[in-house]
């Protein structure tokens, strides 16, 4: 269980618990309604309260997050992966695990893909530090051809309190000689509700990329990239419809003999901690087979 303790500011004299819950604290209804069924739940200086109840500044708000009833996603140890594709965690605590995920490994599992996702391997980091499994919780996942930086809320609140509140920095190489910088703004698409092309139209929902070029080749370039918005495959799609498609990306441009995947890594990701207010930036290096890229 995590504990969450709160002390009632002035501004929130006389309001109702549910009030708070919802503003200063920044819980979701759907975890406010999950709380409300435990006697402990949320407590007033100690003591069981109501959400319609009124508050005094100064009071101590305490909110019991009941432990999730995690997935029974089978744990997948080290052993089972190959040398190089073991996440590394770049942050822990009570509220947090952030890791820097192996381009060939997927974020959730899927048809192709059972017991060797990262999310099995979380349930298996958990289990071999002493800790009990958690419900995977992913905050803005990664294609699986796409390495680096993905944040994991580790209970309810945490995950509320991150909504749209991580801010990421990617490395990309498409296969054109780029210079500058620039800004895409196109409309991406789904045409197709049963395949995972994206496209550019006008029909899509508005979707901005941010690009510079960090180095320059005769025929590929490394660009650092910032999302505006954070559409499924916008920089793939993005740089596909300039021309310049991915190196390695076989949904948006073709297979590449010097890399196995789409050359795109999360190499940076900046938040705020949804408890203790801290400012947490981690950086992921460019993983081997970009770099090796580069050396071409």
């Amino acid at each position: 269980m995590r504990t969450l303790t709160f002390t009632v500011p002035s501004e929130y004299q006389d309001r109702k618990v549910l009030h708070y819950l919802r503003g200063c604290a920044g819980l979701s209804s759907r975890v406010i309604r999950n709380l409300k069924t435990y006697e402990d739940g949320i407590l007033l200086n100690g003591e069981p309260v109501r959400t319609i109840d009124r508050l005094s500044a100064g009071d101590v708000l305490t909110v019991n997050l009941p432990d999730d009833p995690a997935e029974q996603l089978p744990p997948m140890p080290d052993s089972e992966f190959l040398e190089g594709e073991l996440p590394e965690v770049l942050y822990e605590d009570e509220d947090l695990l952030i890791v820097n995920k192996p381009g060939t490994m997927a974020v959730h599992p899927s048809h192709n893909h059972q017991g060797d996702t990262l999310a099995n391997w979380i349930t298996f980091h958990r289990v071999r530090e002493g800790r009990d499994p958690v419900m995977f919780r992913a905050v803005g996942r990664l294609d699986k051809g796409t390495s680096g930086v993905v944040v994991c809320a580790l209970n309810a609140y945490a995950a509320d309190r991150l909504q749209r509140g991580v801010e990421k920095e990617y490395l990309a190489v498409p296969s054109a000689r780029l210079e500058g910088s620039g800004t895409i703004d196109a409309p991406i698409f789904r045409p197709d509700p049963i395949i995972t092309l994206r496209v550019v139209d006008e029909r899509g929902d508005r979707a901005v990329t941010h690009w510079e070029a960090l180095e320059t080749f005769d025929d590929r370039t490394l660009c650092r990239v910032r999302l505006e918005t954070g559409r499924t495959h916008q920089i793939r799609v993005h740089f596909a419809s300039i021309g310049a498609p991915l190196i390695g990306d076989t949904l948006y441009g073709t297979p590449s003999e010097e890399i196995a995947r789409h050359a795109l890594h999360c190499a940076r990701a900046e938040l705020t901690h949804p408890v203790t207010g801290e400012r947490i930036i981690v950086n992921a290096p460019l993983p081997k087979d970009l770099s090796d890229l580069l050396k071409r």
